[in-house]
């Protein structure tokens, strides 16, 4: 029964979002398919692509420092999403509840998520820089943009804490 609770919150139904999203898009099956059967030209192929943003996986011909710096990108995002939805909306959406600023609220929270997840894993990958955490931030941050609506979709409905 706790378990099921947890996930009636907009904090926990959100995080839940967010790890189905790195589970299933940023799988190897669905980064390899999404690499090699869209096109980057397209809309929707660069859409269906930038889903495989938090890619983790198991093997690579890479080193095992940046295998590992991807694979904990990814973990961070949805670390990091539960973070920011605990901390960003606090007690003022406590009574918002299903209101436009709860749906904001969660996608924001994986915006900033995705951004400080790539700048995290990129510091320690190997040959770190500032301006490449910089700009892996950057698509971090463009990828949460464009999928955090279904984090905020998610987030929609479930309760802020006790009232």
């Amino acid at each position: 029964m706790a378990l099921t609770d947890r996930y009636k919150t907009a904090t926990g139904a959100g995080t839940l979002a967010a790890l189905v999203l790195v589970l299933v898009f940023g799988g190897p099956w669905y980064a390899d398919w999404a690499r090699d059967e869209t096109d980057p030209d397209t809309a929707g192929g660069w859409f269906l692509r930038l889903l495989a943003w938090p890619a983790w996986r198991f093997d690579s011909d890479d080193t095992i420092q940046n295998v590992i710096a991807a694979d904990l990108k990814a973990i961070l995002v949805v670390v990091l999403t539960w973070v920011f939805l605990y901390l960003l909306p606090g007690s003022q959406l406590a009574r918002a509840r299903g209101t436009l600023s709860q749906f904001l609220a969660g996608w924001s929270a994986y915006v900033f998520a995705g951004a400080f997840a790539a700048l995290f894993a990129t510091l320690i990958g190997s040959n770190p820089s500032l301006l490449g955490a910089f700009q892996a931030a950057g698509s971090g941050a463009a990828y949460g943009f464009f999928v955090g609506w279904i984090i905020g979709l998610a987030t929609l409905g479930g309760w802020r804490g006790r009232h």
